[in-house]
């Protein structure tokens, strides 16, 4: 009975039911998509490209791992963690002798991977363009960007397999092979000279041969250029040290069988080959990629996040929404309880409606997920957030998840709308059906606790000071203290008209109509506000967050900085010799190059960046709070290695000066040093400060991302012009002046903000849609107070009047409110992550954001009020509710 009541109520009131019906199906198109992300990310298929001949590959294990025994009880818990490393981690040589050892074993080829990238002429180039080059006639030359570019011994060719298709091997110093994609990008031909940027200074070298993958194909997301095995060893810079091992096994050996052998026999080895691992079928892709595998970790962290950020918002957006879908039937809902329906009839009723809808809103919004997840998986890889070697994965498993969470999403929103109706006594269910109830005491107390909850959460902010730790609990905040003003909005409605009851009356008879509905109709006009409130709430905080941080970024870094120029690349980096050739020239000072890796502390990751030692103090202010930088030593073979740390890194790991620092580099490689000095300028030049030649040592990109210069004031004078005369040979190199070397940090932090706007906007724009369609119903079923205030003599113009001011007072509310809510969580995030209450806000972008909402008002009351006045007064007085 209550199934074929709950349809007749949704067929009869479709308008009621459709907000949360758009509603829920957002939120199952948005958690559809953000699940497909989570499961490209837990499942996506990394397939081989430069390996795919090779059936095992043997590599170093890429991960830092950790184990802790904990006794609770009388029994002993042990725990192992691993977490990855920045750089690719490498075998000892002697590994190849071990894996040759391995009875099944047929061939072992050895690879080696480092930077290579061509440089081609800048503008147009044709055919005939590259006939005519010359070593000496490159003229202006830029890095080819079309693919990640990696340089290989030809002895490792066989790997994909690639095979010559015009020319001959690499076998001299400066012979190279290029493959098929670069040759046509670029229009070479045998016999024309390329220069090459990779781990050491430029080089010309002349194409001896041009090859493809033998199955007549390209790699896709690769160029690879060969170089002589001699060569080869001197760019990957890499002596007694391998990439990988290709192995093939005996005929009728299974590769699995063999993998098994190999991790015995290199398990048993006293050598750090201990740590090798072999690789079968797609588990070799990871191998190859380690951006794509690093990249499931992030996919998976931001599909839950804002899978659940979708999930929470849509259960506060379908909860106003039913409560306002209630209202508006609170006198038939009355009426049932006056004919005796029970309390749990009435909770059965409303749930089973909201059921109905949910399935239907559900299976509809999953479907229309999965072009969602393809267009925002597409966008990520073109942002380069996600490396297009992960493939997408789609499964039935994302759109499950989505009708099962929008269902019960639905379900709960109906119960908790549905409480006080179902509760009250049938005699006050008439009585209160023709007037606005008030707040019941227990919304009141909810919404005070969570405020304080709200408050709490802004607190801990507020001492975080990590991103990774501080960035959550920011948009929990906004989400919570959102809630807390849902519950309280209708109090908040009558303070606030209370105030605006004089600046209103102005507005004439429209004004004072305005005045009386929001006095008179708190919980609608809440209900219109709150959603509009976290609107403007979430969005600057999602715009603001990022700025804070690069700003306090920037400033660090500025003021950090004492250089007169700065050398920068356009390629891959500025090369050593580049700074030498500045350092020698007269009237330098002293030149410090830096680049930039992360490493490890345990399990913990650490920006860090390594500086050249000497004349550090003439190029770098970190602002030392303890020890000396002039204690920064530069002998890396001695225990007199030396660091600086940040002091937030200090106060983690509990480090002074004087201290010892155990950490992992980059490619897995432990390192011991002496802390030298603590400085406050983390945020700019990052938490731990390392030797130059030590960091890059360890590095796949070993060259400097900037040179520091600093010019000697009691010498002879440099000019812009001298310093660019010391580095002309060096192709893309470029001397700028001191401030453009403030966004060296901030540029690095702002690497993934386009990705966190992109998901987060999809949340925003799905609270907008929510705005618009809870505005549209509050305005939609006002037919009849409309016709109503038409026969006692007010005109269509004064009623659109009206619905306007209401509009403005609505935004001006949820605009001081969602100001406000963003304010205190910014500030409390800048708190943390800068040490100053100092939040950036772009004023044209919090306009825009003003505009925005006030625009989505407007036309979300201005379009429902002129339908809701098409029909005659008197048909829509009389007609039935």
């Amino acid at each position: 009975m209550m199934l074929r009541y709950a349809l007749t109520s949704i067929r009869h009131r479709k308008g009621g039911f459709l907000g949360a019906f758009i509603a829920l199906m957002c939120a199952a198109a948005l958690i559809t998509a953000c699940g497909t992300l989570l499961e490209t990310g837990l499942r996506g298929r990394i397939a081989p490209e430069r390996y795919a001949a090779a059936p095992l590959i043997v590599s170093a294990d890429q991960n830092v791992h950790q184990t802790t025994v904990e006794k609770k009880k009388g029994r002993t818990k042990v725990k192992h963690k691993a977490k990855p490393v920045a750089e690719r981690a490498w075998l000892p040589e002697s590994t190849l002798q071990t894996v040759r050892a391995v009875p099944g074993v047929k061939s072992a080829t050895p690879e080696l991977t480092f930077p290579a990238r061509a440089l081609v002429p800048t503008g147009p180039s044709s055919a005939a363009d590259a006939a005519s080059r010359t070593a000496g006639s490159q003229g202006e030359l830029r890095p080819d960007t079309a693919s990640a570019s990696y340089g290989h011994s030809w002895d490792s060719a066989a790997l994909t397999p690639f095979e010559l298709t015009q020319g001959h091997a690499p076998s001299a110093t400066h012979d190279l092979v290029v493959d098929q994609g670069l040759a046509t990008r670029a229009h070479l031909a045998l016999g024309d000279r390329l220069m090459v940027q990779s781990t050491q200074s430029p080089r010309a070298y002349t194409v001896t041969g041009i090859a493809a993958p033998a199955d007549g194909g390209r790699l896709r997301q690769q160029t690879s250029l060969f170089f002589s095995t001699a060569e080869a060893t001197r760019l990957a810079d890499r002596p007694g040290q391998i990439t990988v091992i290709g192995v093939t096994p005996e005929t009728g050996i299974a590769p699995a069988q063999l993998a098994e052998a190999l991790h015995k026999a290199l398990s048993g080895s006293s050598t750090q080959a201990s740590t090798a691992q072999a690789s079968t079928g797609d588990a070799r892709g990871p191998v190859e990629f380690l951006d794509a595998a690093g990249a499931r970790v992030k996919l998976v962290s931001l599909g839950g996040a804002i899978g659940g950020t979708a999930l929470f918002v849509a259960l506060f957006v379908v909860v106003g929404t039913f409560a306002l879908s209630i209202q508006q039937r609170h006198r038939e809902l009355a009426l049932l309880r006056a004919i005796a329906a029970t309390p749990q009839q009435m909770r059965r009723l409303i749930g089973r409606e909201a059921l109905l809808v949910g399935i239907v809103a559900g299976v509809l919004g999953s479907l229309a997920g999965l072009p969602l997840g393809a267009w925002l998986h597409d966008r990520f890889v073109a942002m380069g957030a996600v490396p297009a070697t992960l493939e997408r994965a789609v499964s039935v498993f994302p759109m499950a998840a989505a009708v099962t969470a929008t269902l019960l999403a639905a379900w709960a929103a109906a119960r908790i709308s549905a409480h006080r109706i179902s509760r009250i006594r049938p005699a006050e269910a008439m009585a209160e059906a023709s007037v606005e109830r008030r707040p019941a005491r227990g919304r009141i107390v909810a919404g005070l606790a969570t405020l304080v909850a709200g408050a709490v959460l802004v607190a801990v902010l507020s001492v975080l000071r990590t991103e990774s730790a501080s960035t959550p609990v920011t948009f929990l905040s906004v989400v919570v203290l959102s809630v807390a003003l849902s519950l309280l909005g209708p109090v908040v409605v009558r303070a606030a008209a209370a105030l605006l009851s004089g600046p209103l009356a102005t507005g004439g008879p429209g004004g004072r109509l305005a005045t009386a509905n929001l006095r008179g109709n708190a919980a609608r006009m809440a209900a219109a506000a709150t959603p509009l409130a976290l609107l403007i709430g979430m969005t600057c905080t999602v715009l603001f967050v990022q700025p804070t941080l690069a700003d306090a970024a920037r400033a660090q870094t500025r003021d950090g900085i004492r250089a007169d120029w700065v050398l920068t690349a356009q390629g891959p980096g500025v090369p050593g010799e580049a700074a030498r050739r500045v350092r020698a020239t007269p009237g330098v000072a002293a030149a410090t190059e830096i680049v930039h890796s992360s490493v490890r502390v345990g399990l913990d990751k650490y920006a860090a960046q390594g500086v050249t030692p000497g004349g550090l103090s003439r190029t770098w202010n970190p602002d030392v709070t303890s020890g000396s930088i002039d204690r920064f030593s530069a002998d890396n073979a001695t225990e007199a290695r030396s660091a600086a740390v940040s002091q937030l890194a200090a106060d983690q790991l509990g480090l002074h000066p004087g201290s010892r620092l155990s950490l992992t580099l980059g490619d897995g490689t432990p390192a011991t040093l002496t802390v030298a000095a603590v400085y406050a300028r983390g945020l700019g030049f990052g938490d731990i400060t390392l030797p130059h030649d030590l960091l890059a040592r360890h590095m796949n990109n070993p060259l400097a991302s900037a040179v520091l210069i600093s010019l000697d004031q009691s010498g002879p004078s440099v000019t812009h012009s001298e310093l660019v005369s010391s580095v002309r040979e060096f192709q893309g190199i470029s001397v700028l002046t001191r401030s453009s070397a403030s966004g060296i940090q901030a540029d690095k932090q702002q690497s993934n903000a386009e990705g966190n706007y992109l998901a987060m906007g999809l949340v925003l724009a799905f609270t907008a849609i929510a705005v618009v369609n809870t505005l549209a119903m509050s305005v939609s079923e006002r037919v009849r107070e409309f016709a109503m205030l038409r026969l006692a003599g007010a005109t269509r113009r004064q009623i659109l009047r009206m619905l306007r001011i209401e509009g403005l007072a609505v935004l001006l509310i949820a605009a001081v409110l969602g100001s406000g809510i963003s304010l205190a969580v910014l500030v409390a995030f800048s708190i943390g992550m800068t040490g100053a209450a100092a939040p950036s806000v772009v004023p044209i972008g919090y306009a825009t954001v003003i505009g925005v909402a006030a625009l989505l008002a407007l036309v979300a009351t201005a379009l429902p009020g002129r339908l809701a006045l098409k029909p005659r007064p008197v048909e829509a007085a009389t007609a039935r509710q």
